[in-house]
């Protein structure tokens, strides 16, 4: 199993047309082979001090897969190239952490 945390940079003032596209997408993803968890999260002001500063224009994806294989299959399915198409108007940057269980 692997852990995916995407980083997805917004365009200021759009995360939440941002969401409606990837609430879109989120079934489409949730039905292909491997995936065992695939959803998006947003900062939520605490008193914690070590948080960082809540990020208006970011959104987190946090995704499970049985293997860096299926997720590469992921990345190639038909309904994220449509998802790309649908977002790239909104997003100005992406960042991927791939990790393992330690």
């Amino acid at each position: 199993m692997i852990h995916v945390i995407a980083t997805i940079e917004v365009t200021p003032g759009q995360r939440a047309v941002f969401l409606e596209q990837f609430h879109w997408v989120v079934p489409f993803v949730r039905s292909e082979e491997g995936c065992l968890e695939y959803g998006a999260a947003v900062d939520v002001p605490t008193s914690v001090s070590v948080q960082v500063s809540p990020r208006p224009n970011t959104v987190i994806a946090v995704e499970k897969w049985t293997s860096v294989e299926t997720l590469q299959a992921h990345l190639k399915a038909q309904h994220m190239a449509e998802y790309r198409v649908r977002v790239k108007d909104l997003v100005t940057g992406v960042t991927l952490q791939v990790l393992e269980p330690a």
